[in-house]
């Protein structure tokens, strides 16, 4: 696999700043710019010419291009495969990132790292890379906020690194109990988990406002595991390349054919490394943005209008989520990296709640993206109908996304869809859908024997601020 082009430096910059250009080791380390912008590369390489030739190359060797892609000279050949190696020893499955195919469909399984969850393709990388990368003050601190399965992937991949410690939010009582389990029996030092009184928002604006304050974010080294940190973009698409080369295999295709992918959708990083993937060449169809009942992101692919409403409780709680922080990047890109335009609708959406944009920018994320919603009971009905015509188990956000796509698309029209989590992370829904109990994997089961650590915390910047302030 051909590494001689684009390996010189690639430039990033902030969506709220495009003149404040950084490279890929220092986006990585800030996760957000300083006036809480997003970064983005300066360009999105076209790797048209070369990617047909990867048609034989396995997960590794993709990853490790796509990484050497975006981050240029700032890792080493011996950094990168060493990145590569620790990034994936933890998976069970020889393919990473398998593709299962039940007719038209294709389930591309993303659960098989340590928390079961497609989060860990991102995060084993990323916490590799904050200890390669280790701040002149030798301890860099990890705030991330979770509605779920960012938390749990997160501490796995933070675990015992050197010189980080990791202070994990998440909405109390909002995340499944196996989700809690694998973010609150980590006995590591390192890690302390906080379980904020509120909804996933008000863990996400915390983390938000303490990034913007300068001098308390240097004080502390502070950095982000959230989607919002561009390392986790970049592990991400790998897999979508991935998934295409074995649906190409498995239909007995050429390069060039074209395949739609359906992801469950909430803070829209994940489908968002499908719309990467596509810029760098992956003929990719389109990209199904599928909702849970916090439908923000349909109510605007229907209106234009993106407008904040009360989170809605599911069996989905990943996407229980009214601010899709990624989303800032893709209308970053579709305004032609207008930076003032950015600061504006984000004003907005932080003064009123709500922000409308212009016809033709609508019309142009209509060109790239589908979009509907699955309520809970259809969710419920699309598990249950999947097992008795497939024999096979969807969790819940899966679900969404299989609904989508059925809802979507005709019968006979190929789709993958992203399973994000193993079903044995949403043992309730599973259950409900099934009509009958469900055995967990003994790695979750093994969890409920182990104590638990987690302190509960009102929904204050100031309480988490001193939290941090006082472990220094």
């Amino acid at each position: 696999m051909s590494g001689t082009f684009f390996s010189m430096m690639m430039q990033y910059q902030s969506t709220r700043n495009k003149d404040l250009e950084v490279n890929f080791k220092q986006a990585v380390s800030e996760g957000l710019s300083i006036e809480g912008g997003l970064f983005v590369p300066k360009s999105i390489p076209d790797l048209s010419a070369e990617l047909p030739t990867w048609i034989d190359s396995n997960y590794a060797q993709m990853a490790r291009r796509i990484f050497q892609v975006f981050a240029g000279p700032c890792l080493s050949e011996v950094e990168l495969d060493r990145l590569i190696k620790v990034s994936l020893e933890r998976f069970t499955h020889p393919d990473i990132t398998p593709l299962i195919t039940h007719g038209s469909k294709h389930i591309l399984e993303l659960f098989h790292g340590p928390t079961l969850s497609f989060k860990d393709v991102a995060l084993q990388s990323l916490g590799h890379l904050f200890e390669l990368w280790p701040l002149a003050s030798g301890q860099r601190t990890i705030l991330g906020a979770t509605s779920g399965d960012t938390g749990s992937a997160a501490i796995a991949g933070l675990q015992n690194k050197k010189g980080v410690r990791a202070f994990i939010l998440f909405p109390e009582g909002r995340v499944s109990p196996i989700q809690e389990l694998q973010m609150t029996t980590v006995a590591d030092p390192n890690i302390q988990c906080l379980a904020v009184e509120g909804d996933f928002d008000d863990c996400q604006n915390i983390v938000k406002t303490l990034f913007a304050d300068r001098e308390f974010r240097e004080k502390v080294g502070l950095s982000a595991v959230n989607s919002i940190n561009w390392s986790r973009i970049t592990a991400q698409v790998t897999y979508y390349i991935h998934a295409y080369f074995q649906w190409l295999k498995r239909r007995n295709l050429n390069w060039g054919a074209a395949l739609n992918f359906c992801v469950p959708t909430g803070n829209f990083g994940d489908i968002f490394a499908g719309y990467v993937a596509k810029k760098l060449g992956l003929p990719i169809g389109k990209l199904i943005i599928a909702s849970n009942e916090n439908d923000i992101l349909t109510r605007f692919f229907e209106t234009g209008i993106y407008e904040k409403r009360k989170v809605v409780e599911t069996h989905s709680p990943a996407m229980d989520i009214q601010i899709s922080s990624n989303f800032e990047r893709l209308l970053f890109l579709l305004l032609e990296r207008d930076d003032k335009k950015v600061n504006a609708i984000m004003n907005d959406l932080k003064e009123k709640g709500r922000f409308e944009i212009d016809a033709e920018v609508l019309t142009a994320f209509k060109r790239e993206f589908l979009a509907t919603r699955i309520s809970n009971s259809e969710s419920i009905e699309v598990m249950k109908n999947y097992d008795q015509q497939w024999h096979y188990i969807l969790d819940p956000h899966t679900a969404i996304g299989v609904g989508a796509a059925e809802k979507i698309l005709k019968a006979d029209e190929e789709v993958v869809c992203l399973a994000t989590a193993h079903p044995g992370k949403f043992q309730g829904p599973v259950e409900q859908a099934l009509g009958h109990p469900y055995q967990l994997p003994e790695a979750l089961a093994a969890l409920t024997k182990l104590p638990k650590r987690k302190q509960v915390i009102e929904a204050s910047v100031e309480k988490v601020k001193t939290i941090l302030l006082d472990s220094l």
